[in-house]
């Protein structure tokens, strides 16, 4: 089993790949995430094509330490088996990650392991091809938990409720909020996701929101998925990168301040003390784990 890499993703932006000045604008973009999709986003007259517009824009452009990814199609779909095998053989070691979209169970995710296992092993590919799956049907939510456990490839779990209201059959006017639903209509989804997803030890994100001249309400479902423990949220459009940034960035002085906590635990735990106060403030074992997660943020983010 290989060891998981941390991976910033706080901004997880959204690019065809049938659109090659898409591509190169994301390449320069400060999202740390950015998918090629071959999905929803290319006709199907354009899917095989997109395969190696992908791959020259994976191994021509400077993607500098960005997540390199592509959403694939559907595993339901003809398409599938050729976008990983073209892809996959074409980019090489410049594809970080591939995203599974649509996935039901955890064979779906395994399928789509062992199929990457060989390729790796016939093109002598050292660094394992990492997996981001796609939890937007109805079954999925049902075996959210044994998907998160599908494979030690698996890096992280992705909310996208577009899909799964049509897999709910969920009334498009709430999803608008035109109506009087109480409180966040998918707080029962994220929460359960992010607690399988968390259990596994893997990265839980919040998916996409469609209006992208709404910068508040964007912002205000960044926070939603943040407070759950989400790690980060699509971006659709370059201008809602810089919101995803900057809420999903621990504060420099939250960092600080935990940094602080942490250390000076670490001290009074080597001296065997269970419990100090820091600036007036009590730390323990559970409340030090709280500090240590922002630490952790801060570090892969360079804070």
């Amino acid at each position: 089993m290989h060891q998981r890499p941390q991976r910033p993703r706080r901004s997880q932006l959204a690019v065809p790949g049938s659109d090659d000045k898409k591509m190169a604008k994301a390449a320069q973009s400060r999202a740390d995430h950015v998918f090629l999709d071959l999905e929803d986003a290319v006709a199907p007259s354009a899917k095989k094509p997109a395969r190696q517009q992908i791959v020259t824009a994976l191994t021509t452009l400077d993607w500098g330490h960005k997540v390199r990814c592509v959403r694939i199609n559907d595993l339901e779909t003809r398409y599938a088996y050729g976008d990983i095998i073209e892809v996959v053989s074409g980019a090489r070691d410049k594809l970080d990650v591939l995203m599974i979209p649509k996935v039901k169970r955890a064979a779906d995710v395994i399928w789509v392991d062992i199929l990457l296992s060989q390729l790796e092993a016939d093109l002598g590919l050292d660094r394992p091809i990492g997996i981001e799956v796609l939890i937007e049907e109805v079954e999925a939510m049902m075996r959210v938990e044994e998907i998160a456990f599908s494979s030690p490839r698996l890096e992280a779990l992705i909310f996208g409720m577009g899909d799964y209201s049509a897999s709910q059959g969920i009334d498009v006017r709430a999803i608008g909020g035109a109506t009087s639903y109480p409180g966040d209509l998918w707080h029962y989804q994220r929460n359960k996701m992010v607690i399988a997803a968390r259990a596994a030890g893997i990265d839980p994100i919040d998916g996409p929101f469609g209006n992208f001249r709404n910068e508040e309400g964007y912002r205000e479902e960044c926070r939603r998925a943040l407070t759950l423990g989400c790690v980060g949220k699509w971006a659709i459009h370059p201008a809602q990168i810089e919101p995803a940034l900057e809420i999903f960035t621990p504060d420099p002085a939250d960092v600080a301040r935990a940094r602080k906590m942490d250390e000076a635990y670490a001290e009074a735990e080597a001296a065997g003390i269970g419990a100090i106060q820091v600036d007036g403030v009590l730390v323990d074992a559970a409340s030090v784990r709280i500090q240590r997660n922002i630490v952790r943020r801060a570090n892969l983010v360079g804070v």
